[in-house]
Protein backbone atom coordinates (compact mmCIF):
# COMPACT_ATOMS: atom_id res chain seq x y z
CA UNK A 1 0.00 0.00 0.00
CA UNK A 2 1.41 3.72 -0.89
CA UNK A 3 -0.12 6.62 0.60
CA UNK A 4 0.95 10.01 -0.64
CA UNK A 5 0.88 12.72 1.70
CA UNK A 6 2.05 16.75 1.90
CA UNK A 7 0.03 18.09 -0.86
CA UNK A 8 -1.73 21.13 -0.62
CA UNK A 9 -3.08 24.84 -1.45
CA UNK A 10 0.24 27.12 -1.99
CA UNK A 11 0.70 30.66 -4.31
CA UNK A 12 3.07 30.75 -6.97
CA UNK A 13 6.59 30.97 -5.71
CA UNK A 14 6.08 28.66 -2.63
CA UNK A 15 7.15 25.03 -2.46
CA UNK A 16 5.73 22.10 -0.73
CA UNK A 17 7.39 18.20 0.25
CA UNK A 18 5.09 15.37 -0.30
CA UNK A 19 5.74 12.07 1.22
CA UNK A 20 4.81 8.83 0.10
CA UNK A 21 4.96 5.98 3.06
CA UNK A 22 4.79 2.29 1.91
CA UNK A 23 3.40 -0.74 4.10
CA UNK A 24 2.98 -3.87 2.94
CA UNK A 25 6.04 -4.85 1.05
CA UNK A 26 10.15 -4.63 1.36
CA UNK A 27 10.21 -0.70 0.35
CA UNK A 28 13.99 -0.89 -0.66
CA UNK A 29 13.36 -3.38 -2.76
CA UNK A 30 11.75 -1.12 -5.38
CA UNK A 31 12.31 1.62 -7.19
CA UNK A 32 10.06 4.55 -6.76
CA UNK A 33 8.04 6.89 -9.16
CA UNK A 34 6.62 10.52 -8.71
CA UNK A 35 3.75 10.75 -11.19
CA UNK A 36 1.22 13.83 -11.80
CA UNK A 37 -1.85 14.48 -13.74
CA UNK A 38 -3.38 18.02 -14.17
CA UNK A 39 -7.17 18.20 -15.04
CA UNK A 40 -8.19 17.34 -18.84
CA UNK A 41 -4.35 16.07 -19.32
CA UNK A 42 -2.76 13.01 -19.16
CA UNK A 43 -0.37 11.48 -16.51
CA UNK A 44 2.85 12.60 -16.92
CA UNK A 45 6.31 11.73 -15.53
CA UNK A 46 8.10 13.86 -12.74
CA UNK A 47 10.29 12.17 -11.49
CA UNK A 48 12.09 8.59 -9.72
CA UNK A 49 14.91 7.52 -7.87
CA UNK A 50 16.45 3.52 -7.56
CA UNK A 51 16.41 1.40 -4.77
CA UNK A 52 19.56 2.87 -2.90
CA UNK A 53 18.82 6.36 -3.92
CA UNK A 54 21.89 6.41 -6.14
CA UNK A 55 20.02 6.88 -9.87
CA UNK A 56 17.56 9.86 -10.08
CA UNK A 57 15.38 11.14 -12.87
CA UNK A 58 13.69 14.50 -13.21
CA UNK A 59 11.05 15.14 -16.18
CA UNK A 60 13.36 17.83 -17.88
CA UNK A 61 10.54 20.33 -17.43
CA UNK A 62 10.65 20.59 -13.80
CA UNK A 63 14.96 20.23 -13.67
CA UNK A 64 15.98 22.34 -11.20
CA UNK A 65 12.67 22.76 -8.95
CA UNK A 66 12.65 19.45 -7.76
CA UNK A 67 14.05 17.02 -5.53
CA UNK A 68 13.30 13.53 -5.40
CA UNK A 69 14.68 11.17 -1.96
CA UNK A 70 13.92 8.40 -0.06
CA UNK A 71 14.57 6.87 3.52
CA UNK A 72 14.47 3.12 3.31
CA UNK A 73 14.54 3.11 7.34
CA UNK A 74 10.69 5.18 6.86
CA UNK A 75 9.78 3.26 3.80
CA UNK A 76 9.06 6.71 2.25
CA UNK A 77 9.77 8.87 -0.74
CA UNK A 78 9.59 12.70 -0.51
CA UNK A 79 9.20 15.39 -3.24
CA UNK A 80 10.63 18.70 -2.47
CA UNK A 81 9.04 20.55 -5.30
CA UNK A 82 10.25 24.86 -5.04
CA UNK A 83 9.28 27.61 -6.98
CA UNK A 84 5.94 26.05 -8.08
CA UNK A 85 4.02 27.80 -10.80
CA UNK A 86 0.08 27.10 -10.94
CA UNK A 87 1.05 25.01 -14.26
CA UNK A 88 2.57 22.69 -11.24
CA UNK A 89 -1.08 22.30 -9.94
CA UNK A 90 -1.92 18.47 -9.98
CA UNK A 91 -3.09 15.39 -8.33
CA UNK A 92 0.55 13.79 -7.80
CA UNK A 93 1.12 9.95 -7.93
CA UNK A 94 3.11 7.79 -6.11
CA UNK A 95 4.52 4.57 -8.00
CA UNK A 96 6.79 1.41 -7.11
CA UNK A 97 8.30 -0.87 -9.96
CA UNK A 98 10.24 -3.94 -8.73
CA UNK A 99 13.44 -2.95 -10.64
CA UNK A 100 15.28 0.26 -11.84
CA UNK A 101 13.52 3.66 -12.04
CA UNK A 102 12.05 4.67 -15.27
CA UNK A 103 10.08 7.55 -16.61
CA UNK A 104 7.55 5.28 -18.36
CA UNK A 105 4.16 4.88 -16.06
CA UNK A 106 3.27 1.76 -17.55
CA UNK A 107 6.17 0.18 -15.79
CA UNK A 108 5.29 0.42 -12.61
CA UNK A 109 3.53 -2.09 -10.53
CA UNK A 110 1.57 0.05 -7.89
CA UNK A 111 0.17 3.37 -7.66
CA UNK A 112 -1.22 5.31 -4.54
CA UNK A 113 -3.90 7.29 -4.54
CA UNK A 114 -2.64 10.72 -5.37
CA UNK A 115 -2.60 13.91 -3.74
CA UNK A 116 -3.78 17.25 -4.90
CA UNK A 117 -1.52 20.36 -4.96
CA UNK A 118 -2.64 23.42 -5.94
CA UNK A 119 -1.02 26.44 -6.98
CA UNK A 120 -2.29 29.68 -7.68
CA UNK A 121 -1.31 32.89 -8.87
Amino acid sequence: QLQASGGGSVQAGGSLRLSCAASGRTFSNYAMGWFRQAPGKEREFVASVSRSGGVIYYADSLKGRLTISRDNAKNTVYLQMNSLKPEDTAVYYCAVRRIGPSTRQYEYDYWGQGTQVTVSS
